[in-house]
């Protein structure tokens, strides 16, 4: 079958959002591992660990909740810009992080600087999902393509950056760490504002911040979905299972910290590059070129339905045996990865629905608001986590995770398939 036309342009502009939205969660997800594992292993308990990013997921919210009109009003290569350099911001300001402040000033201000570094992600997120739409091949199929390409390949990067995060605390520390990546991200920067292609609309200046607010039932039920789905990941992935393994794996002496730093890094490395290379294969797995719309809604309940087993399990394994032991730890692991899969198919469908649900007029304010559900979804989640480890532990995290999906399972069982033959738009 033919494809549709590219916009011209298009497929180049597309490669550079790519690769700036590459490299900015490459930096993010080594700068969570970094934070997590510096302050855990200064003594801050679950809860204040969980603290230390809920600025950065308040800040995740409202960024998104504006980010669409600014890019409506001023364009989508300025929000990218801006996005990348405020990380870069953010990234030199935790640098100056003073080890002799108490414990107070020192969440506070991390606290500080992780919300600008979530203002910074969800801005550069927000532009580069709203590209996609705007510069995709006007087929579901294709659109569904080139959204799986980029969240899946989004998804591998920023594991790779747990994984940098943990091995650039146990080789340089802290300081020079935060200092390498702001160096390197700024080339980056650079390199992209030099090469950027034309193909990405300059802005309208008639853009109204009321416009934000959805009123396609779709979308609001959808983002509903997308809050309780996001929160039932981050209730057991922020906080909880990297404390429960470092107590699980280290011992206390200094070679078994770093041990467990790496082990730690490899794993959350691991599941966020399975999660990503899932999501690029989504399209494949539920075979989207040959569905329908309503088959596609269909495909949405299940796969949410399927993912609650996961998380409920596991919180009733680990309410049987609560000692630890290598069977339990190998087990747990397993069955994360498998929540992982399933995870990156609920999550690949997401992002196709919200740009099928939406045009491309305002594609930026429906995508903001989408992702600004998802934002308070990662702060529900983030809360959650310190609360519900320091509660009652890993199983609690699990528990609250399983109740979170099913949630999500009703918003989703909201969404209706339009009657037309088009698909959906």
């Amino acid at each position: 079958m033919t494809q549709p036309p590219r916009r011209t342009g298009g497929f180049a502009a597309y490669i550079a959002v790519t690769a700036a939205y590459w490299a900015f969660m490459l930096t993010d997800g080594a700068l969570r591992m970094l934070v997590l594992l510096h302050f855990h292993t200064l003594g801050f308990s679950p809860v204040q660990l969980a603290y230390l990013f809920v600025l950065y997921e308040i800040a995740g919210v409202v960024t998104n909740l504006s980010a669409g009109w600014i890019a409506a009003r001023f364009g989508l290569t300025s929000t990218l810009y801006v996005g990348l350099s405020l990380q870069v911001v953010a990234l030199l300001a935790l640098a100056r992080l003073d080890p002799s402040w108490g414990v107070t000033a020192s969440v506070v201000f991390v606290m500080l600087v992780q919300g600008l570094s979530g203002v910074a992600k969800d801005l550069a997120k927000m532009s580069s999902k709203s590209a996609v739409k705007i510069l995709a091949p006007s087929d579901a199929a294709g659109l569904f393509r080139w959204v799986a390409v980029l969240t899946g390949s989004k998804n591998a990067i920023k594991g790779s950056g747990f994984l940098l995060g943990a091995v650039l605390l146990a080789v340089f520390g802290f300081v020079p760490s935060v200092l390498i990546m702001a160096a390197i991200l700024f080339v980056i920067l650079i390199g992209v504002m030099i090469g950027m292609p034309r193909g990405l609309p300059v802005g309208r200046k008639d853009a109204k911040f009321s416009e934000v607010l959805s009123k396609n039932r779709n979308i609001n039920w959808l983002s509903a979905a997308r809050l309780f789905l996001f929160g039932a990941r981050d209730v057991w992935f922020v906080v909880g299972i990297p404390i429960y393994f470092y107590a699980v794996l280290s011992d206390g002496s200094h070679d078994g910290n770093r041990a467990a730093f790496f082990m730690i890094g490899t794993f959350m490395a691991v599941w966020t590059i399975l999660y990503g290379a899932v999501q690029g294969m989504a399209p494949r797995i539920l075979k989207a070129a040959s569905r329908t719309p309503a088959q596609m809604l269909a495909q949405a309940r299940h796969w949410v339905a399927l993912l609650f087993v996961v998380p409920a399990a596991l919180a009733a394994l680990l309410w049987i045996t609560p000692e630890p032991s290598t069977a339990l730890t190998l087990t747990i692991l397993a069955g994360l990865l498998v929540f992982g899969g399933i995870f990156a198919v609920n999550s690949a469908l997401h992002s196709f629905l919200i740009l099928s649900f939406t045009d491309a007029k305002r594609v930026t304010m429906d995508v903001g608001f989408y992702y600004m559900s998802n934002a308070a979804g990662r702060l529900v989640g983030t809360v959650l986590s310190g609360a519900t480890y320091q509660t009652g532990g890993l199983p609690l995290c699990l528990a609250t995770a399983a109740t979170m999906i099913a949630l999500s399972w009703a918003g989703t069982a909201q969404l209706k398939a339009p009657t037309h033959d088009k698909g959906i738009t």
